[in-house]
């Protein structure tokens, strides 16, 4: 008899899904004595997939694009698929990570950098994959309240009296520079080295003339030459170390923004989706092992996945209040429902009482968001080179090799035509004509064009980072 997992709340429905089909009468239905009811057609329609692993393990870190896990738990639709999963939250993103890696956890919730930096050893040396984009935008960026009062007298106001968003680091440099001339460094929190707030934050620092820091060989603190520190915090941790004064503001996804807001400690200041519109966020991995080992075990769990985020989007968002009620609850992110509703639902609160409305501050499926595009993949790999993190000049080529051999758009769109086969789903709703590639885009704050097929054209464009060439020596930018 299978045991209940931790977090294993819903059993029943496998369990005795499981028990009915070893049983006379299952057996009896499934040769075609008894009428197909709505419990066997899941299990006649993934019978050409059947998993090779039934019972799975899942981690995730306590942010509310952890959603579709959730939701893919609750709603059924991993069983749909002959899975039994059960979820689990992590420390840190390096914890998950490792976990994954060691086969403790079978696939996790991740940063779309880390399978890219695991694949190319940055840090952690392993060959890991993602046949499923979690979502786009979700992140914001927060500054204390002293920092905040600080930078408004730099920042228009409106015809309607409101500060005009979106707000620039231009805002920002004044203060960065006040602190300087007084001796007294400027600290910030993100969540890991290679995540994708750590990215945005310092796209948005470098795009108002605020340099960020560079890695290099013999330094991976990132705080070469820096004008704002940026260290590592773990998520939930964000607004008590910002309220300690440890930081002084942070990048990170939600519910952790509005949780500043609704504590009264500081002043999201800017969303990702208004430095580069709908960004990819965060991915599924699994270890390219794991893949090659189960390959019908990754299908079914993509295919629940797909539904999940299809179903967090459908009619307009008209199911977000439900998963806001699931995610709350302390398995998942554990956080107060009001705050997780206050981005959730397609709005997002700045400064206390300024909420606006941002409808697609989470996207989970419209957009082709959950199909891992390669051109999301070189956007990363491309400001792991701006920062130093890739330490030395790669071709173009490079880049879209990295990225084939980790973002796997064919098991994902082998996933989507099985979902259409049975359907739950429609061919419109994925981009089966695509070759991996978004179209050139200029949608950045900075609106410096970007184009995956032409890595380091994007490069040398960039006023602040590492282009052609060059490199860190020491505490310098050298040549080779």
């Amino acid at each position: 008899m299978r045991m209940t997992k931790k977090f294993d709340k819903r059993p029943a429905r496998g369990v005795d899904r499981r028990a009915f089909l070893k049983s006379s009468v299952g057996a009896a239905a499934l040769a075609g004595g008894l009428p197909a009811a709505g419990l066997l057609a899941p299990s006649i329609a993934r019978a050409a997939i059947k998993p090779e692993k039934e019972d799975l393990k899942f981690g995730f870190i306590k942010l509310t694009d952890m959603a579709p896990i959730a939701i893919a738990k609750e709603n059924g639709y991993f069983e749909d698929e002959g899975l039994y999963v059960s979820v689990e939250p992590q420390a840190n993103w390096k914890v998950l990570l490792d976990r994954v890696i060691t086969g403790e956890l079978d696939g996790a919730h991740m940063l779309a950098g880390q399978p890219l930096g695991a694949t190319i050893g940055f840090g952690t040396k392993a060959h890991v994959i993602t046949p499923f984009s979690m979502d786009l935008n979700g992140n914001g960026i927060t500054v204390s309240n002293a920092v905040w009062e600080a930078m408004k007298p730099f920042i228009p106001t409106g015809p309607d009296g409101k500060l005009v968003h979106p707000i620039k680091a231009e805002a920002l440099k004044k203060v960065v520079e006040k602190y300087k001339a007084d001796g007294k460094p400027f600290n910030m929190g993100m969540v890991f080295p290679l995540s994708t707030h750590n990215y945005e934050l310092r796209y948005w620092l470098a795009s108002g003339g605020l340099n960020p820091g560079f890695y290099s060989s013999t330094d991976i603190t990132g705080q070469i030459m820096a004008d704002v520190l940026l260290s590592v915090t773990p998520p939930p941790q964000m607004p008590a170390t910002m309220e300690a004064g440890t930081i002084l503001g942070y990048c990170v996804g939600e519910p952790w923004n509005q949780q500043a807001v609704f504590k009264g400690i500081g002043v999201p200041v800017i969303t990702d989706y208004e430095i580069w519109k709908n960004n990819p966020e965060k991915v599924f991995g699994f270890t390219a092992d794991f893949q090659k080992k189960y390959p019908n075990t990754v299908l079914a769990a993509t295919k629940a996945l797909i539904r999940a985020g299809m179903w967090l989007d459908e009619n307009n968002n008209a199911n977000r209040m439900k998963a806001v009620q699931i995610l709350a609850k302390p398995e998942y992110v554990g956080a107060d429902a009001k705050v997780i509703a206050n981005s959730m639902t397609g709005t997002f609160e700045y400064e206390k009482g300024d909420k606006r409305e941002v409808p697609d501050f989470n996207v989970f499926f419209r957009y082709f968001a959950t199909y891992p595009y390669y051109s999301d993949a070189v956007w990363y790999l491309t400001q792991m080179r701006r920062w130093g993190q890739i330490t030395d000049a790669k071709p173009d080529s490079w880049y879209a090799e990295t990225a084939k051999s980790v973002y796997r758009p064919d098991l994902y769109l082998e996933a989507a035509k099985l979902l259409v086969a049975d359907g739950k789903a429609k061919k419109e709703d994925f981009p089966f004509d695509s070759d991996g590639y978004r179209a050139p885009t200029a949608e950045f704050i900075d609106k410096v064009e970007y184009d995956g097929r032409k890595p380091n054209d994007y490069l040398n464009r960039l006023a602040i980072g590492l282009k052609g060439d060059q490199r860190i020596s020491g505490s310098k930018v050298v040549a080779n």
